[in-house]
């Protein structure tokens, strides 16, 4: 068995994307309208995936307590740029627990925690 993805319901799905492509660097593996309320996306390589469905019909209720979704970045320092490029404020840290490893989070359109993470060699 292996994981596939996680879905997140989302409100704004233009936003989502915006964010998901641009700040994330993810890029659209799918995209369908089963029906005229709804779109689900599927973004990401590999593996794993982030799939996202805005459904006009359920309000686009998102609940996102205790969600977070981790991204190794490479660099904190070019997220960071890119953040602030963006005007996307840190939501908290950056954090270095250890010598091996620091990570930040920001909040995606939704509020849904964003977790980058640089791995230190």
């Amino acid at each position: 068995m292996k994981f596939c993805w996680t879905t997140l319901h989302v409100r704004d799905m233009k936003k989502s994307l915006k964010f998901y492509q641009k700040i994330v660097g993810l890029s659209i593996v799918r995209r369908m309208k089963p029906n005229p309320d709804m779109e689900i996306v599927f973004l990401g390589e590999g593996e794993t995936q982030v799939e996202l469905i805005s459904d006009n019909k359920s309000g686009n209720t998102v609940s996102v307590e205790n969600i977070s979704l981790g991204f190794d970045c490479g660099s904190l320092d070019k997220i960071k740029e890119n953040l602030e490029e963006n005007n996307i404020p840190v939501h908290e840290g950056p954090f270095k627990p250890n010598p091996h490893i620091q990570f930040l989070y920001v909040l995606d359109p939704d509020g849904f925690k964003v977790q980058f993470v640089e791995n230190i060699r």
